[in-house]
């Protein structure tokens, strides 16, 4: 070994600072074992010695005595900045990455992954080499995920959607009146799946166990009208969703239902056969003219179905009874009629608070003036 170049001499301050820095042990192991380095030099002991007794290397040893000579007691005991390698990813390849994966992917590719990402990176010169690890930290850093995709119904807000919105909303509004009860309607097509072996019952640890092939029994049509101030609904499975199906529906929905309401307020969306025209192309003039009398029909927004309540009921009537395969109208509709009866009894409602106020403070920026 080398002779020793640098010789630790400490005043009995920084002896009495190296000591209480050592026995206080709520300092990081380092800083700690540097200190002891410089009490020990300080005993003229010689390196080698130093370096076996705190299982340190002896450059270690020599470095922090040349540092306590030639910079003082601090500079010797503290951690140097260590500012490490060149950043290599800036905010302009960063933008670059944003900007490839914003674009459409090649052809043959649905979405772009990672490290078809990273091949395009580099492939277009950015860059000479990456991971797809790398791509995603930069993808998560700026919140973006190729991988997702929502849908959603893009609607035009014209001055015609805000006053079909607000007529709804204010609909909701009133209170309930008997002779003009508010009642929505819609209604949803429904595939009959039969299983073609039987399911497995669920056994303690083990669910119940569906055979992945089935038979498809066709389709059919589930009309519901729901009153929301009353809890109650009306429930009618059809073959179809003609005009025909529609005006029977809503002439059974006005004799038995409401016989003595003056007039039935309906809230509908815009499908092509709700209209009286069904009741003309179903019955005769005569009867058609009055059962038309004894609706007024009010319709959603185009593409705002939202705002009609019975597709808060539909989603529940789809979690609660559907989801499951029914191979027949007959079955189908018992278990429909089943739901329907307990849901009437309970009195099961929408809670509608979203107001005219409340659309034209959220919605401001879309109305003109």
């Amino acid at each position: 070994m080398p002779a020793r170049k640098y010789h630790v001499k400490l005043s009995d301050e920084e002896r009495q600072q190296l000591l209480a820095l050592t026995r206080k042990g709520i300092h990081p192991t380092r800083r700690i074992t540097r200190a002891r380095i410089l009490l020990l030099a300080d005993e003229k002991r010689p390196y080698e010695s130093i370096s076996d007794y705190l299982h340190c290397s002896y450059p270690t040893v020599a470095n922090i005595c040349k540092r306590y000579c030639t910079e003082g007691l601090e500079a010797a005991i503290s951690e140097k900045s260590r500012p490490g390698a060149p950043r290599k990813l800036d905010g302009r390849f960063e933008a670059k990455v944003t900007a490839v994966a914003c674009s459409t992917p090649p052809e043959g590719y649905a979405r772009w992954t990672l490290r078809l990402l990273a091949d395009r990176l580099v492939e277009l010169g950015f860059i000479e080499s990456i991971s797809h690890a790398q791509v995603g930290h930069i993808l998560e850093k700026n919140e973006l995920k190729p991988w997702q995709r929502k849908q959603w119904c893009i609607g035009e807000v014209t001055t015609e959607f805000l006053w079909r919105m607000e007529k709804v909303l204010d609909l909701y509004e009133q209170p309930y009146n008997p002779q003009r009860p508010l009642v929505c309607f819609d209604e949803r097509p429904c595939q009959l799946i039969d299983d073609v072996l039987a399911p497995l019952p669920m056994k303690p640890g083990k669910p119940r166990r569906e055979d992945t092939q089935y038979e498809r029994k066709g389709v059919c049509s589930l009309l519901i009208a729901f009153e929301p101030l009353t809890g109650q609904r009306f429930v009618q499975i059809r073959k179809q969703r003609t005009k025909r199906d529609y005006a029977f529906f809503m002439k059974e929905l006005a004799d038995a239902h409401y016989p003595r309401a003056e007039q039935i307020v309906l809230v509908q969306d815009n499908l092509n056969t709700h209209l009286p025209g069904s009741f003309y192309a179903t019955f005769p003039a005569e009867e058609a003219f009055a059962l038309a009398e004894r609706f007024q029909m009010h319709y959603t927004p185009k593409h705002a179905s939202w705002l009609n309540m019975v597709e808060i009921e539909l989603s529940i009537l789809a979690r609660q009874c559907l989801k499951r395969r029914i191979g027949d109208m007959q079955a189908l509709e018992r278990e429909v009629l089943a739901w329907v009866k307990e849901r009437n009894a309970q009195k099961a409602t929408v809670q509608w608070r979203f107001t005219k106020n409340d659309a034209r403070i959220k919605l401001e920026r879309l109305y003109p003036i």
